[in-house]
């Protein structure tokens, strides 16, 4: 597949950075939710990032104004939305066990031919994107992506020719239609035992910014 490539970067490397690992699991400037999602005119992100554990959300919505995001569990020297520090009270042993393999976990790239998503850690993670997929197709493959591989999980260009040039809904709600869905070692849809990401143990939404 043209839009699959491996990183250039070993999965077990350790950033540049030498910043502990801090995150910021609330919205900048103390914003909630929904005036991170709603705020006129506001280009400073362009995406938030929700941490989900089966249906429970966990911790606020993570604002992306950087290029590029390390998303991880437990990364030594990382900088970026840090999973480990934020507060869940999901006590499910599979839950447990998949939050342990997240590791170094992902990396989120703004490019100019788009959004990439790096495999970091040492297990596959899931994506399901509407620009992955043909246009006509009725039903959005969940596709799979190995470690040390990444995958243009964004195109704006073809999430843009997906809506109706009249679609007031659309240009009032920049997030509909602008979200990808990621899951950590476990898969869903038709060709899994879990049928909506949802059932998975954990994963992430990604709220693209399309103004």
């Amino acid at each position: 597949m043209d839009f699959l490539k491996p990183t250039a970067d070993c999965p077990d490397s350790v950033p540049s950075s030498t910043e502990t690992g801090g995150t910021n699991c609330l919205a900048p400037g103390g914003l909630s939710d929904s005036q991170v999602l709603q705020e006129p005119g506001d280009r400073s992100h362009w995406c938030v990032v929700a941490y989900w554990e089966e249906k429970t959300r966990v911790g606020r919505l993570y604002s992306v104004q950087e290029p590029s995001l390390d998303i991880f569990y437990d990364l030594p020297q990382g900088n970026g939305f840090c999973l480990g520090q934020l507060n869940s009270d999901n006590k499910s042993q599979l839950v447990q066990k998949v939050r342990s393999k997240i590791g170094y976990g992902i990396q989120l790239t703004k490019e100019v031919d788009g959004v990439w998503v790096y495999n970091r850690s040492s297990y596959p993670i899931f994506i399901k994107s509407a620009t992955l997929d043909n246009p006509d197709s009725r039903t959005l493959l969940v596709h799979k992506v190995f470690p040390g591989f990444s995958i243009k999980a964004f195109d704006y260009e073809k999430a843009y020719s997906l809506q109706r040039p009249n679609d007031h809904e659309f240009m009032q709600q920049p997030w509909t239609g602008f979200t990808v869905q990621i899951s950590f070692v476990k898969g869903w849809g038709q060709c899994y035992t879990r049928q909506f990401i949802s059932s998975c143990p954990c994963w992430l939404e990604v709220i693209f910014n399309n103004r």
